[in-house]
């Protein structure tokens, strides 16, 4: 699949999904989940894949629907601050440098998490925060619909054909295609489906991130 190059002079804008993208913590969201799970008397496994594939209201409406759904997420809250606090994970490698390699003002998070664990991730992995971040509270619907990555092109005063979406999921994938950007996988073995590109590793993608934020990168193939 062939990405469309941008005309030149024109602005460019990178929008990067967070768990999976930028930090290693597949595993700490599991083990979340997986804690819940446990705590409410489910099936840790078949829990975790309803949570892999839609907003954790979404989730306790289909695996707990008995449940209150406050309490649920109070419960879910509780073990993801501490996670944050406490659990082990990473940014991947090549993070640090390409995001403080990036221009300023030119990039932004969009993550299904919620900033004060991201900002804790961040600070905790000596990652940069840029000045747009959008996350679960900033809109109604989440990825899949293409409402997070649109504000955050928005924020950014940019348009959605001069954004560049780097993710790793098939919700935040669709999410970024049916705002009508550019979209790139990395850190999956195989392509998600829909993206422009694949890169086995965020590490693989990092020069050709860099070249399209800064206006080098006319056009390539998968």
């Amino acid at each position: 699949m062939t990405s469309e190059p941008l005309r030149p002079g024109s602005a460019r804008y990178v929008l990067f999904d967070v768990d999976g993208t930028l930090i290693d913590a597949v595993a700490n969201q599991r083990r979340v989940w997986e804690m819940w799970a446990r705590r409410y008397g489910l099936d840790a496994a078949s829990v975790h894949e309803v949570a892999l594939r839609t907003r954790p209201m979404e989730t306790f409406a289909t695996v707990a629907p008995e449940r209150d759904p406050r309490q649920c997420l109070a419960a879910l809250h509780e073990l993801e601050d501490e996670d944050v606090r406490s659990g082990a994970y990473a940014a991947f490698d090549g993070a640090p440098e390409l995001l403080n390699g990036l221009p300023s003002g030119r990039w932004a998070l969009v993550t299904s998490n919620y900033e004060h664990r991201v900002r804790g991730r961040f600070a905790r992995t000596e990652l940069p925060v840029p000045a747009v971040l959008v996350d679960a509270a900033a809109v109604e619907e989440g990825k899949p619909s293409p409402a997070p990555y649109l504000l955050a092109a928005r924020r950014l005063g940019a348009k959605p054909e001069e954004c560049l979406v780097i993710e790793d999921a098939p919700s935040g994938v669709e999410s970024g295609l049916r705002a009508n950007m550019t979209v790139w996988g990395v850190n999956t073995p195989a392509p998600v489906q829909g993206v422009h590109r694949h890169f086995p590793s965020l590490l693989d993608a990092a020069p050709d991130i860099l070249a399209f934020a800064t206006g080098s990168l006319r056009g390539s193939t998968v």
